[in-house]
């Protein structure tokens, strides 16, 4: 399924169709939680696939939330759009007096509409402020803002850790440097053009050297890290016995947070083998559905490139009698 971005040139694909409705098993009808709405790919495939169904569809992007919620208009009140960011369901879900949830999706990384808006800063395709925010009316700085305020040491770490880019001190060298010099980093072609510059490019490469460097500041800016691992569980919790948990990732250290959560509600003990007790909070809650992760096959990553590197992981909530 493939839906225009409001006027836009560039169309949009959700990842993982096909996949995501048939594990969310939503011919039982009942709520599910779309937790990154974005333009609403996933959530209209759910609402086409069973009348019973109903959706509650998280975003922290307002620009995605009226784009999703003038697609997703048909389905009456069937569809929900909530601005808040997907760690906030346990409020969202409680404020809407709904029944447990049967399914709970997210999708993580940056959508499709904030990639290809040159105006957001995301990409290094279009020449444009340096922002990277995923709700642009949001308090937090830019990456512009970031790299003018951050120490050079904490600068190469976010870029290290983030982006797992070995020259990382290097870059953040380069980026001190202009600004001791007034003229601080603030476009994307300034930041593309410093690290080429900084590590070298040739265009034979087939990824350009500053696609990690710009994953490791979006990451930074939005947080997107931070309390993932107790989301799982939060998410797990909400749910109806026998009611399903969705987490597609983009990115290792994403899939990384989710695998070892959701193994660690499979009852799987991540302690040291000798330690005599166990501190890892290990409980048997789900039962992992997928042994490894779901990725897009050749047809797809052919028609949508973004697909190569997804990731998905599913869990279902155990029954008490199962636990």
């Amino acid at each position: 399924m493939v839906a225009s971005l409001g006027g836009r040139d560039a169309p949009h694909r959700p990842v993982l169709l096909r996949e995501t409705v048939q594990f969310l098993d939503v011919t039982q009808g009942g709520l599910i939680v779309d937790g990154t709405l974005g333009l609403g790919g996933h959530t209209e495939a759910i609402l086409e696939a069973s009348d019973k169904t109903r959706v509650i569809g998280l975003d922290v992007d307002t620009e995605a939330l009226r784009l999703a919620s003038e697609r997703l208009a048909r389905f009456g009140d069937r569809f929900h759009a909530v601005h808040a960011n997907f760690r906030d369901i346990a409020r969202v879900v409680a404020e809407s007096g709904s029944e447990a949830p049967h399914g709970i999706l997210v999708d993580l990384g940056v959508s499709s509409l904030q990639f290809d808006s040159p105006e957001r800063g995301f990409s290094f395709r279009f020449d444009a402020p340096l922002d990277m925010r995923m709700d642009p009316a949001g308090a937090n700085d830019t990456a512009a803002e970031l790299l003018q305020r951050l120490p050079e040491e904490e600068i190469a770490r976010i870029i290290f850790e983030y982006g797992e880019e070995r020259r990382s001190r290097r870059i953040a060298r380069r980026i001190v440097e202009r600004r001791e010099q007034g003229q601080p980093v603030q476009t994307t072609k300034d930041l593309a053009d410093l690290v080429a510059g900084a590590v070298g490019y040739s265009k034979t490469q087939k990824i350009h050297p500053a696609t990690r460097t710009f994953m490791a500041l979006r990451i930074a800016v939005n947080g997107e890290l931070e309390g993932l691992d107790s989301f799982v569980e939060t998410a797990v919790n909400l749910l109806k016995p026998a009611g399903r948990f969705l987490a597609i990732t983009f990115h290792s250290l994403e899939d990384r947070i989710i695998k070892r959560e959701m193994r660690r509600l499979s009852g799987y003990c991540q302690c040291p083998a000798r330690q005599p007790v166990c501190t890892c909070g290990a409980r048997r809650t789900i039962e992992i559905l997928t042994r490894r992760p779901v990725t897009a096959g050749a047809s797809e990553v052919n028609e949508n490139p973004r697909a190569r590197s997804a990731k998905l992981r599913v869990g279902r909530k155990l029954t008490v009698q199962e636990t």
